[in-house]
């Protein structure tokens, strides 16, 4: 059961980079390059939205969001692009998965701005 799972992780992470790949394409409609970036951008963010120590929701992302976000965003790109772009991703794929740090900024910016709005809800809470 482990290797599959460990499989599973593998062929969603070369689906993501067909997805980077496919966003780079020029024959790839507006729309699917507006959503497979997002759905690609957070990805390679090396920081969830939803951190992994929340129990449950932590994973929900890596389980459901993400493999769902990619099927959705596979079927809008054609599928001659989705083939080269799975051959070139399969070879690139052996040196690492890339970063994207600028995802991970603004993740990071969205969870200090919801904890700066929870710190001032709370200052007004008990100290009126």
């Amino acid at each position: 059961m482990w290797a599959r799972w460990k499989a599973w992780a593998k062929q969603l992470k070369t689906q993501v980079f067909v997805l980077y790949l496919a966003c780079r394409d020029e024959r790839t409609p507006w729309f699917a390059k507006l959503f497979a970036v997002c759905v690609v951008a957070y990805a390679f963010s090396p920081i969830d939205l939803i951190p992994d120590f929340v129990p449950i929701l932590g994973y929900l992302d890596e389980l459901i969001l993400l493999p769902l976000g990619v099927l959705l965003a596979l079927t809008m790109v054609p599928d001659a692009v989705v083939r080269e772009c799975r051959d070139k991703a399969e070879e690139r794929m052996k040196k690492g998965k890339p970063k994207n740090w600028a995802a991970a900024v603004i993740i990071v910016l969205v969870w200090l701005i919801v904890l700066g709005w929870a710190a001032v809800l709370a200052y007004r809470h008990w100290f009126g």
